[in-house]
C-alpha cells in the first residue's frame, strides 16, 4: 500500500493532466468555431454586396422612370399655360380696342359739352340781364329796393312759419301728452296694483321710555361713570335733561343709536348698571344687530326675487333698515323701487332681473355716506364697481338722479319708480321751510317771463297756474311760454314726481251801452 503523501502527488498530478488536456481540447473547438463564422462572415458579406447591386440598380431604373413622368407633366403643363396666356391676350387686345373706341366717343361728347357749354353761357347771361332790367322796373313800380322788399317777404315768412309752427306742435303735443298719459296710467296702475307696499313707512326713534326718574340717577352713575361707559362704547350721546321718564339718544349713525336703545332697554329691565356690564351688553347687542343687518339683507334679496350678490353687499343692504330720508325707510323705498321697476319692466317687455336689481341697489350709497366722502350716488356707483356688479346696473345707479344722461330704458324705469315710490302720498315729510321755499320757488320762475300778469303755486306745489297778458303774448305764444316755463322748472330745481304747467290767456272785451 502506497503512503499518503504518494497518492496525493500522483492525484495532483492526474488533475493537472487533466487540466491541460481540457484545456487544450476546448482551444482546439474554439478554433473550428471561429473558422466556421469567418466563413460564414464572408458569406453573409457578398450576399450583401451582391443584393445591393440588384437594388442599386431597381432604384436607378426606377428614378428613371420617374424623371420620364415629370418631363412629360412639366410639358404638358407648359402647352396649357402657354394656350391661356395666348388666349388672355387676345382678349386683352380685344378690350383694348373697344376701350379706345369708348375714349373717341367721350371726346366727341366732351367737344360737344363745350359747345353746349358756351351756348348756355351765353343764354345765361342775356336772362341775367333780363333779370336785373325786371328787377329795375319792379324797384321802381313798387318804391322799394330789392333787399327791403325781401327782408319783409322773409319777416312775413317767418311770422307765418312760427305762428303754424306753434298751432301744429300744440296739436302733436296735446295729442302725444294724451296717447302718452293713457298709456302711463294704464302701465304705473298694473305695477302699482300688483306691488304691495307700506302706505307710510316707519321711522327710527331715539328716545328710550324709563319706568321712572329715579333710573336716570343710575344711568348716569356715580360720578357719572355709567354714563361715560355707555357713550364710550356705543359711540352715542345720551341727553339726559327735565323730560320726564325719558332719555334721548343723539347720534349721527343710526346703527350705534339703534344699539344703544336696544342695549340701554335691556340694562333698565336687567337692572344691573355698571361699568362691566354695560361692555358685556353693548358686544352682545352689537353682534345681534349685525345679525339682524345681514337676515335683513338676504330678506331683501329673497323678497325681490335676485341671486349671485356679493356678501358686503348683502350687509349694506341690511344697513338701510336703519336710514331713514325723508322719514322713509331707505330699505323699504329699495324694496318697493325693485318691485316697481321689475313690474314696468315685464309690462314693456324689458328685462326685468337688471330693472329688480338696479331698483334695489340704486341708493346702496347712503348705507355709507355717513362715513365716506361724496354723494350717495357716486358712493353707490364706487361700491358696485368694487364689487364688480353688472355695468347695466351701474349705469342705473349712476342716472337714477340725472347726474348722467340714462342711456338705457331699465334706467328710466328705475328713475321713474323711485319718483312714483317717493312722490306718493304718506311717503316722505318735507320740513315747513323747504315747502315754503319750492312754492316761492316756483312763482319767482314763472314771474320772470315777460307777459306774465299773475302766478299762483295751488295743490301742495303740484300745479302753477299762470295768467298772461293777452296783448303781450299770443294764443300761440303762449304754447311756447309754457314750454319754456316747465323746461326752467326742470333745469333749476329739484322736486318730487311731477309738476303742472297751467298757463291761462283770457280776451275781455268791454261795451257800454249808453
Amino acid at each position: 500500500m502506497l503512503p499518503v503523501y504518494v497518492c496525493i502527488i500522483i492525484a495532483a498530478v492526474t488533475l493537472i493532466i487533466g487540466v491541460l488536456a481540457g484545456y487544450f481540447y476546448r482551444k482546439s473547438a474554439t478554433e473550428k468555431r471561429i473558422g466556421r463564422a469567418e466563413e460564414t462572415a464572408t458569406r453573409i458579406v457578398e450576399e450583401a454586396k451582391n443584393r445591393a447591386e440588384i437594388l442599386s440598380k431597381e432604384r436607378i431604373a426606377e428614378a428613371k422612370e420617374e424623371i420620364h413622368r415629370l418631363r412629360s407633366e412639366c410639358d404638358r403643363e407648359c402647352k396649357e399655360r402657354r394656350a391661356e396666356v395666348s388666349k388672355n391676350e387676345k382678349r386683352f387686345i380685344a378690350r383694348e380696342e373697344q376701350l379706345e373706341k369708348k375714349f373717341f366717343a367721350i371726346d366727341t361728347r366732351e367737344a360737344a359739352c363745350a359747345q353746349r357749354e358756351k351756348k348756355l353761357d351765353a343764354e345765361y347771361a342775356a336772362v341775367e340781364e333780363l333779370s336785373k332790367r325786371r328787377v329795375a322796373e319792379l324797384e321802381r313800380v313798387a318804391s322799394l329796393t330789392a333787399e327791403e322788399a325781401k327782408s319783409e317777404l322773409i319777416s312775413a315768412i317767418e311770422n307765418d312759419a312760427r305762428r303754424d309752427a306753434a298751432v301744429l306742435v300744440r296739436d302733436i303735443e296735446q295729442k302725444a301728452k294724451q296717447e302718452g298719459e293713457n298709456k302711463a296710467r294704464n302701465i304705473i296702475t298694473l305695477a302699482i296694483q300688483r306691488c304691495a307696499a307700506d302706505h307710510v313707512a316707519e321711522s327710527t326713534v331715539s328716545v328710550v321710555p324709563l319706568p321712572n326718574d329715579e333710573m336716570k340717577g343710575r344711568i348716569i352713575g356715580r360720578e357719572g361713570r355709567n354714563i361715560k361707559a355707555l357713550e364710550t362704547a356705543t359711540g352715542v350721546e345720551l341727553i339726559i335733561d327735565d323730560t320726564p321718564e325719558a332719555v334721548i339718544l343723539s347720534s349721527f349713525d343710526p346703527v350705534r343709536r339703534d344699539v344703544a336703545r336696544i342695549a340701554l332697554e335691556r340694562l333698565i329691565v336687567d337692572g344691573r348698571i355698571h361699568p362691566a356690564r354695560i361692555e358685556d351688553m353693548v358686544e352682545k347687542v352689537r353682534r345681534e344687530v349685525d345679525q339682524q343687518i345681514k337676515e335683513a339683507g338676504e330678506s331683501a334679496i329673497f323678497d325681490v326675487g335676485i341671486h349671485n350678490m356679493h356678501p358686503e353687499f348683502i350687509k349694506l343692504l341690511g344697513r338701510l333698515k336703519y336710514r331713514t330720508s325723508y322719514g322713509q325707510n331707505v330699505l323699504k323705498h329699495s324694496l318697493e323701487v325693485a318691485h316697481i321697476a321689475g313690474l314696468l319692466a315685464g309690462e314693456l317687455g324689458l328685462d326685468t332681473t337688471i330693472a329688480k336689481r338696479a331698483g334695489l341697489l340704486h341708493d346702496i350709497g347712503k348705507s355709507v355716506d355717513h362715513e365716506v366722502e361724496g354723494t350717495h350716488i357716486q358712493i353707490g356707483v364706487d361700491l358696485a364697481k368694487k364689487y364688480r356688479e353688472n355695468a347695466a346696473v351701474i349705469h342705473c345707479i349712476a342716472a337714477h338722479h340725472n347726474d348722467v344722461e340714462p342711456e338705457t330704458l331699465e334706467a328710466v324705469l328705475v328713475q321713474a319708480a323711485d319718483a312714483v315710490s317717493g312722490a306718493r302720498p304718506g311717503a316722505r315729510r318735507e320740513t315747513l321751510s323747504n315747502y315754503l321755499k319750492r312754492l316761492e320757488k316756483l312763482e319767482e320762475i314763472a314771474n320772470s317771463f315777460q307777459g306774465v300778469e299773475k302766478c299762483f303755486a295751488i295743490q301742495a306745489g303740484r300745479e302753477i297756474r299762470i295768467i298772461i297778458k293777452p296783448e303781450v303774448v299770443s294764443e300761440e305764444g303762449a304754447v311756447i311760454v309754457a314750454k319754456d316755463i316747465a323746461k326752467r322748472i326742470e333745469d333749476e330745481m329739484v322736486y318730487p314726481g311731477q309738476i303742472k304747467v297751467n298757463v291761462v290767456r283770457e280776451t275781455r272785451t268791454v261795451e257800454y251801452a249808453k
